[in-house]
């Protein structure tokens, strides 16, 4: 039986097409994952408040597959609402399947906290109003962003065409030495071949989107497998 160790249910927006792909790289032996999408196209405001209205339905095709877990895998889509609108989201999905969900904005918010990181840069691929969205709900949530930059890509399907090296480069050409350590966001910008190097390189802890998803998605299956994606999943 495939997921003998724990299943996964993932929740992506439809034109996501490198958070299932990262995610199955690293899964340990054992643990399964699958799939449902909401529909989105542009990752902006307007797009991303309407396709959080999916997430029920989404859920619900997961709970047919029995899934232990649900991750709301898109970290825009689970921050666009501001201060608590990702707990929202949860307690709405959980009311429905009864299944324990998680967003990946909570997920990187624990990463954060775990790695004791206060004061961070922030690399996205966005446009500027998510950005933002994002700085706010950041510093909401007690945390000093020394930094936020973004690519400027509204479509979604190009973000994903983005090659890893992209999200190195632009982490390195933002950081700066009072930073505690920083975070790539966005779960359809590919990031898990660069983490390990750029922590390296930099000094400093690296959150990505999917690598929080993962971290949080095994740690809530209580499955302790150490993974080579940074520190968060090596120590924690």
């Amino acid at each position: 039986m495939f997921g003998w160790r724990g299943k996964i249910g993932l929740i992506v927006p439809s034109s996501n097409t490198t958070m299932e792909m990262e995610l199955h790289s690293y899964l340990p032996e054992g643990v399964s994952l699958h799939t449902a999408r909401m529909p989105l196209k542009n990752v902006n405001e307007e797009e991303l408040t309407k396709m959080s209205s999916y997430a029920i339905d989404a859920a619900k095709l997961l709970a047919d597959a029995e899934v232990e877990i649900i991750a709301f895998g898109c970290t825009s889509g689970s921050f666009i609402g501001g201060k608590d609108f990702e707990k929202e989201l949860e307690m709405k999905i959980e009311e429905e399947v009864n299944i324990e969900t998680f967003t990946t904005s909570t997920a990187v918010l624990e990463a954060l906290n775990i790695l004791d990181v206060h004061s961070l840069m922030v690399v996205t691929p966005y446009i500027e109003e998510i950005n933002q969205k994002e700085k706010e709900f950041l510093e909401a949530n007690g945390f000093e962003v020394l930094d936020i930059r973004g690519l400027g890509i509204e479509s979604n399907t190009e973000i994903g065409k983005l090659e890893p090296y992209v999200a190195y480069r632009l982490a390195k050409a933002t950081y700066i030495e009072e930073a505690d350590g920083i975070f790539i966001s966005c779960t359809n910008f590919r990031t898990f071949e660069i983490i390990e190097k750029l922590e390296e390189d930099l000094g400093i802890p690296v959150v990505t989107s999917n690598q929080a998803t993962l971290w949080m998605a095994l740690r809530e299956l209580d499955i302790k497998e150490k993974l080579p994606l940074g520190k968060l999943l090596r120590e924690y």
